[in-house]
């Protein structure tokens, strides 16, 4: 057997510069990812803090039989009047706070990672060409995909917790959930780990393209606020005021096409026995038509204004305390 020249083998054997290029270039992605999840996770405990109350408002809206609250403010006075200011409004917030790190810090690397699938199904773009609104849609669809596996027991947990300060107790009665790992217990002895992620497919049918708008909302809105020159170039960084208005409308463009999906899920994770989507479908439209689908979708879009400000500036702060840093 003829042996292969030494000259073919150099030449099929990378280089020195250029192993050394793919480690830097390999280093810089892997800090990227690693910075993405940590600005996520600061991101995501903003918007907790700021819309949780929101979102109890809203799903409680969403859970309980027509007739029951006349409308967002009532839900608000009557829970301060049962449950206490505190206690009432930030109900199932330990759910939330314990998984939303994890849960906002893989949405933001799902995000990073999006770009940079999209970026090696685009042939035509180097890495220094911009992405196209589209393709960042297409990474803010995929950022929901690993972010479902920690966001739908989350979701069921939360859900849970938020309804059940609505029941009256009677004299010494204890409510049913004494907290977020109390649900998961009970919820596993009665249904097993299927009990736990009811609501999977709702919750990334939901996720999905809602994040996709999400993304994709936020970076139009930065780009038409960010400063130009004359030649319409980018010429400076955006304000935290004008990153707090593109937050805020990323957050409202997120909840108007999946609003009626939300509440499919939120009536599915709250139903007792076994639920499906269909009957689920069916009941909420023999009740109230397509109305039936939208109840809380006024609380829901007071929440998405300032939690999601909240989120994209705790995002963007950590990035800037991180690049000083590091």
């Amino acid at each position: 057997m003829p042996s292969t020249p030494s000259s073919e083998v150099t030449e099929k054997l990378p280089s020195a510069s250029e192993v050394k290029d793919e480690v830097v270039e390999a280093s810089k992605t892997a800090v990227s990812s690693l910075r993405s999840l940590a600005a996520g996770g600061v991101g995501g405990v903003c918007a907790v803090l700021v819309g949780h109350p929101f979102d109890l408002v809203k799903v409680r809206m969403q859970t309980t039989e027509k007739g029951v609250y006349n409308g967002a403010m009532d839900v608000v006075r009557k829970t301060i009047a049962r449950e206490g200011l505190r206690k009432g409004l930030y109900a199932g917030v330990s759910a939330p706070l314990v998984g939303v790190t994890p849960m906002f810090a893989i949405s933001f690397w799902g995000f990073d990672v999006g770009k940079n699938l999209v970026r090696s199904l685009s042939p035509n773009t180097s890495k220094d060409t911009p992405f196209t609104i589209s393709q960042i849609s297409a990474a803010g669809f995929f950022s929901a995909i690993p972010m479902t596996i920690i966001t739908a027991p989350f979701e069921r947990v939360k859900v849970l917790l938020q309804i059940q300060g609505q029941k009256q107790l009677a004299p010494g009665e204890k409510p049913k959930y004494s907290g977020g790992v109390d649900v998961v217990r009970q919820l596993f002895k009665e249904g097993g780990i299927r009990s736990v992620y009811r609501g999977s497919v709702m919750t990334l049918a939901r996720d999905g393209p809602g994040s996709a708008a999400y993304f994709a909302s936020y970076e139009y809105i930065k780009r038409k606020m960010t400063p130009k020159d004359a030649s319409g170039k980018p010429s400076g960084d955006l304000s935290l005021t004008a990153i707090t208005v593109a937050g805020a409308g990323a957050g409202v463009a997120m909840w108007i096409p999946v609003f009626p999906v939300d509440t499919i899920k939120s009536r599915l994770q709250s139903a007792e026995g076994r639920p499906t989507i269909g009957g689920t479908i069916r009941g909420l439209y023999a009740n109230g038509g397509l109305k039936a689908f939208f109840p809380g979708i006024g609380p829901a879009m007071a929440r998405a204004v300032p939690a999601n400000a909240a989120t994209f500036l705790g995002v963007e702060l950590a990035h800037q305390a991180m690049n000083k840093m590091f």
